[in-house]
């Protein structure tokens, strides 16, 4: 019995935080409009959460490239099937690589630095100052946070793309001989705008699941350094496991 009651608290938990974070989420997005005036701070914020990120997205996604140019030229030449390399390199990284590894990076840099900086913020009374000057801390100070993050990541997920298949083409291309103009022709036939317009869907989504994860968990944050410190571990670890939820239902669903 002691076994059920714990699982069934465990579960009733889980359910409470999911809609606790509904309805965190419906206050962002009933706020939206009036958030996007306030453009200099969104502006701000997509530059920390973006193109602070840049420099780890371009170097993951040139390294991403060329293993999977190593592994798909290897797979493809037991087949005879070399010159699709470009076409494979390129699906797998718009329709599954690049959204799903730019959200975990995303969570790991900019998502931990939106959690920590909500957090410390309610650590130390800033938020709380806010509400006594009138000021809704949710429209100053979580929601252009949110709104950065969301317009950053299918940024991100682009260059993180379009990186990985100059790193494929180097591995295919400049390494391993495979002709230039079969590698660019094969990308071009194989790949649909279907496949481009569903790794922007993905892009979309996780950019909203890790923005929603990092300010929730910071805005919800105990007010102490252990709770911060928990809310930043937390906001890596829920993300990675919703981005790869999310990702398989996608997936499934546009099959």
């Amino acid at each position: 019995m002691g076994l059920v009651r714990e699982i069934g608290a465990t579960f009733a938990a889980f359910i409470h935080a999911l809609g606790s974070m509904a309805i965190f989420l419906g206050r962002l997005i009933m706020y939206t409009p009036a958030g996007l005036l306030r453009f200099r701070l969104v502006v701000q914020q997509v530059h920390n959460a973006g193109a602070l990120s840049l420099v780890i997205i371009m170097l993951s996604g040139f390294f991403v490239g060329l293993v999977l140019g190593l592994q798909g030229f290897d797979l493809l030449a037991r087949f005879n099937s070399e010159n699709v390399l470009g076409g494979a390199t390129a699906l797998a990284l718009i329709k599954e690589l690049g959204p799903v590894v730019t959200a975990l990076l995303f969570a790991g840099r900019a998502g931990t630095a939106l959690a920590s900086e909500i957090g410390l913020m309610k650590a130390t009374d800033q938020l709380s100052a806010m509400e006594m000057m009138a000021v809704d801390p949710m429209k100053r100070v979580v929601l252009p946070r949110f709104l950065g993050g969301v317009i950053a990541m299918p940024l991100l997920v682009a260059i993180f793309t379009a990186i990985g298949i100059f790193g494929a083409w180097v591995v295919g291309v400049a390494l391993m001989g495979v002709d230039p103009g079969v590698f660019w022709s094969q990308m071009q036939s194989l790949v649909s705008m279907d496949d481009v317009r569903e790794g922007i869907f993905k892009s979309i989504v996780f950019g909203v699941a890790a923005s929603l994860v990092a300010v929730y968990e910071g805005y919800t944050a105990w007010p102490t350094a252990e709770g911060v410190g928990r809310a930043t571990t937390r906001t890596v670890v829920i993300t990675a496991v919703s981005v790869l939820i999310l990702d398989y239902m996608i997936t499934a669903a546009l099959l």
